[in-house]
């Protein structure tokens, strides 16, 4: 691209001081100017377009700007220009254009995905909460989509709009507003891979799907952002724009289980993209986006990348005339988590519970370096209760009075690698209904009720085939049936047993002591699902969008935390391991 002939669209909104995902060692931040030392240090523009130049700057000159009282337009005009080509140099690949910059604030930014959920159907909450619902995350006195707007307006430190191809940055200083170039890096690496990939055109119609495909999106954008830190610490001497304070909100109290499943490709990501790059080098990197990752089993294990493709789940509707698969009016009816999403609601109970109960074990999903957290892979999403994973679907149901009642079920169907796989999941589960205060209903094998005094008041019916898990659930053990044939007829009254020895009648919840002996309560003894965050005050209320095209709240790439709210959940959850 020549530089003259085409005008930088930039708005000086506000200014933004985040770290990009990943990068945890912070790099302090210039206290004078960045400008050249040698007034005539300007380079030669070349003849023609070339890698590494953009917009009359090289990857490797200063540019003289004053990054401690804010960027002027003139300013961010530079940095946008010298960012892409040292994005350029690092990547090896050219820009086609130059995308339009504009720095937001954090109120901005906060209306703006407000603004995308206002329009938000009934069906498509209803269907936000029943999959969350599904994972224990998120209980029916709780609304998913706030949630999730809650963990993206304060978690998110820039994104990219494939629809227009801008750049929004956003900043917490509205006053003397500021770049973190790092930060500014990934997002115009994400413009040119969509220049040059079209990664707007995958289908992330599932957090599965969405998780998958950003193992090559995000994988590869913070493997580049790890690459140009490199480079700022090294060879480029400190000329990069990076304030030293953290601009993550004082008051962001994300939703550390939902948190948590989106974070998977930013931490497997760069490393599935690094190991391919340093064996192979950047054309097979490129070669990935024509077959990017099916799965979060193909970035969680690189080793089934192109190998292992996830089975296709099928559910035949077999509910009654009550029950009904939820409508979504042209929009994806069902769900899917992956690999990634079942293991973090199996380590869950453990951050929710501080420890004391733990199914995947609290310490395995943090992958720690010397005490510290690592850098390319920072999280583990590897256990044996879910690494047989091999497809999964959840198909939402209501009835006419569901909008009243705010009463729904589901069908959950997973297929593993093997009947042994299946049942180590199945066992997993079990943990994690009885964590969730589940009693098993007298004289019907694999039925569980959730007493109405606890969060998540249903009813569930478990049923391995083979290497097929299912889970049914309906709001009473006598309409587990009406959602789906396969669970068996039950009448109303039928009694329950839970752990400490008192019998429960379903009809009226009232209990009696069977007798005075204490029996355990099962605490998980394999894992817990873990996830970082703000310590122990975040709040207990989980919900993300499983798929953008319904609600919106997340929508390309860049859309998640940055760096340095990573640095403080990795923080929290270690401090919370020591607890």
């Amino acid at each position: 691209m020549t530089a003259r002939n085409r005008g930088l669209v930039v708005v000086l909104a506000v200014a933004l001081a985040l770290q990009p995902a990943f990068a945890i060692t912070t790099v302090a931040a210039p206290a004078q100017a960045v400008e050249s030392p040698v007034a005539d240090q300007h380079p030669p523009d070349p003849d023609a377009d070339v890698l590494g130049w953009e917009n009359d700057y090289w990857y490797n000159e200063s540019v003289a700007v004053t990054p401690d009282d804010g960027l002027n337009d003139s300013e961010l005009e530079a940095v946008v220009a010298r960012g892409m080509a040292r994005v350029e140099e690092i990547r090896r690949l050219e820009f086609e254009e130059t995308p339009p910059v504009e720095v937001i604030s954090r109120e901005n930014y906060t209306e703006r995905v407000e603004n995308r959920t206002a329009n938000v159907t009934t069906a498509q909450r209803r269907h936000q909460n029943v999959k969350y619902e599904a994972l224990l995350m998120v209980n029916e006195s709780s609304d998913a989509i706030t949630t999730q707007e809650r963990n993206q307006a304060g978690g998110v430190g820039g994104f990219y709009e494939p629809s227009t191809g801008e750049i929004k940055i956003v900043s917490e200083n509205t006053s003397t507003p500021r770049m973190n170039e790092i930060t500014l890096s990934q997002e115009l690496f994400h413009a040119l891979q969509d220049q040059r990939f079209n990664i707007s055109s995958y289908n992330q119609s599932t957090q599965e799907l969405h998780n998958a495909k950003d193992g090559i999106i995000e994988g590869d954008g913070n493997y580049v952002d790890h690459l140009y830190q490199e480079r700022c610490e090294g060879e480029w001497e400190g000329e990069c724009i990076m304030p030293e304070e953290s601009q993550t909100p004082t008051d962001f109290s994300p939703h550390i289980g939902l948190y948590q499943i989106t974070l998977q490709p930013y931490s497997d990501g760069p490393a599935f993209v690094r190991d391919i790059h340093e064996s192979e080098g950047w054309d097979a990197v490129n070669a990935i986006y024509e077959n990017p990752p099916n799965s979060t089993e193909q970035t969680i294990h690189t080793e089934k990348y192109g190998e292992d493709e996830p089975t296709p789940v099928s559910i035949e509707d077999s509910s009654d005339d009550r029950w009904r698969p939820l409508e979504m009016n042209g929009s994806i009816d069902h769900a899917s988590f992956g690999e990634a999403g079942l293991f973090v609601s199996l380590w869950y109970p453990g951050y929710e519970s501080q420890l004391s109960t733990q199914i995947i074990p609290y310490r395995e999903h943090l992958n720690l370096v010397g005490g510290n957290i690592a850098e390319f892979d920072p999280y583990n999403y590897n256990h044996t209760d879910t690494n047989g994973w091999d497809g999964d679907k959840l198909l939402p149901y209501v009835t006419d009075e569901s909008s009243a009642t705010n009463e729904t079920g589901y069908v959950y169907r997973t297929v593993w690698d093997s009947p042994t796989d299946a049942k180590e999941f199945k066992n997993g589960y079990e943990q994690l209904l009885a964590f969730h205060g589940a009693e098993s209903v007298d004289s019907h094998e694999n039925v569980y009720r959730i007493p109405g005094s606890q969060e998540f008041n249903d009813a569930f019916y478990l049923n391995q085939d083979g290497e097929t898990f299912t889970i049914v659930n309906a709001p009473s053990v006598a309409e587990l049936s009406g959602v789906d044939d396969s669970a068996p007829a039950i009448e109303e009254s039928t009694e329950t047993t839970p752990d400490d020895g008192t019998t429960t009648t379903e009809a009226d919840g009232e209990t009696t002591t069977e007798d005075d002996s204490e029996t355990e309560t099962t605490e998980s003894d394999g894992g817990a699902t873990t996830e970082e965050t703000d310590d122990s005050e975040t709040t207990a209320n989980p919900a993300e969008t499983d798929d953008p095209a319904e609600t919106t709240t997340t929508s390309g790439p860049g859309f998640v935390a940055t760096g340095a709210l990573i640095g403080l959940l990795a923080v929290a959850l270690i401090a919370l391991r020591r607890h």
